[in-house]
C-alpha cells in the first residue's frame, strides 16, 4: 500500500513514467502495481496527523486482512540557515519526518500486538524507516531536516528494543526522488545507459531484504545505501573518559583535562561523521 502525505515538499516526476490526469503519485504508483498484476491501494492523508496515521493502518488491513510490513519513507523540505529558519519551517518539517514516523509505527505495532493477543502466538511485522546523511554529516544548511532524521534514528532504536519480536531497522538512502530534485540538480544522469549512481533502484532491494525473514537477525541497525553499496553504520562509542579527583569536578580539572584533549584535534572534527558523504562502491 501507498500513502501519499501532506504538506508536500519538492515534487519531482520520475522520469518515463506516465502521468495520469489529475492523479496523486501514490495513485500513480498503484496504478503501475496494478497494471502489472499487483494489489494495492493509495491512501492519501497526512501521515503526520494522528487520526490519518491510524486510518492508513486500518486501510492496510481492511483491503488485505492484515498489516506485516512499514516502510516509513515521508518527508518534505524546507532548507534554510539556522540564524534565519522560521518556527514554521522548524516545525513542519519535524512534523512530517518525525511525527509522522512515530504516528505510523504506533498503530501498526499495536495492530501486531492485538493480533498476536487473539491469536495465540507470533505474528509477522517488520518496519523500515528512511533517516538521511545529513544526521551524519551535520548538513549546516538543514537544521530542521538533520534534527529530525536524527530522532528517527533514537526512534527506530527505541522501537527496535520495544519491538525486537518483530524488527525495526533505519537507512540512509541517496536517492532522486520529488524532494531532492533541486539537491541532487548538480549531478547528471549517465548518458551511456547506465543506472544512475542515485537511482532509487539501488535503495529498493535493501528495503525489500530488511523486510523479509532473511533480516530477521538485523534489528536496531542503521545503514547506508546508494549506488550499489551498503555500508553498515557502527554505533557511537566512547573516545576517552576522564575521572573526577574527588567526588566532583573542579573548573580546573575540567580544563587540565579536556583543553590538552582537544588541543591538537583538527577544529572541524566534531561528533558529526561527515566521511559518510565520500562512501561509493569500490
Amino acid at each position: 500500500m501507498y500513502v501519499r502525505h501532506g504538506p508536500q515538499g519538492r515534487h519531482r516526476h520520475p522520469a518515463g513514467r506516465r502521468r495520469l490526469p489529475g492523479a496523486a503519485p501514490a495513485e500513480e504508483v498503484a496504478a503501475e502495481i496494478r497494471a502489472a498484476g499487483g494489489r494495492a491501494v493509495a491512501h492519501l492523508g497526512d501521515v503526520s496527523d494522528h487520526e490519518q496515521a491510524r486510518e492508513l493502518v486500518e486501510l492496510a488491513v481492511s483491503a488485505y486482512g492484515r498489516l506485516d510490513i512499514l516502510v516509513n519513507n515521508v518527508g518534505i523540505l524546507r532548507d534554510r540557515m539556522v540564524f534565519s529558519m522560521t518556527e514554521e519551517e522548524w516545525d513542519s518539517v519535524i512534523r512530517v519526518h518525525l511525527k509522522g514516523h512515530f504516528a505510523t509505527t504506533r498503530f501498526a505495532a499495536a495492530h501486531w500486538r492485538a493480533r498476536s493477543k487473539e491469536s495465540g502466538g507470533p505474528v509477522y511485522g517488520r518496519i523500515v524507516n528512511t533517516s538521511s546523511e545529513a544526521f551524519l554529516a551535520g548538513s549546516a544548511g538543514q537544521p530542521n531536516y538533520a534534527a529530525a532524521k536524527g530522532g528517527i534514528v533514537g526512534l527506530t532504536t527505541s522501537s527496535a528494543l520495544a519491538l525486537a519480536k518483530y524488527g525495526v531497522t533505519a537507512i540512509c538512502p541517496r536517492a532522486r526522488t520529488r524532494m531532492t530534485e533541486d539537491v541532487f540538480a548538480g549531478f547528471q544522469e549517465p548518458a551511456d545507459g547506465t543506472l544512475d549512481p542515485l537511482a532509487p533502484e539501488h535503495v529498493s532491494p535493501l528495503v525489500g531484504y530488511l523486510a523479509s525473514p532473511a533480516a530477521a537477525g538485523v534489528n536496531g541497525q542503521l545503514l547506508v545505501v546508494h549506488g550499489g553499496m551498503v555500508a553498515v553504520v557502527e554505533r557511537p562509542r566512547v573516545a576517552a573518559q576522564f575521572d573526577a579527583a574527588k567526588e566532583a569536578f573542579t573548573f580546573a580539572e575540567l580544563d587540565g583535562m579536556l583543553t590538552p584533549y582537544y588541543a591538537d584535534r583538527p577544529p572541524n572534527e566534531t561528533f558529526a561523521a561527515a566521511e559518510v558523504l565520500g562512501l561509493k562502491r569500490r
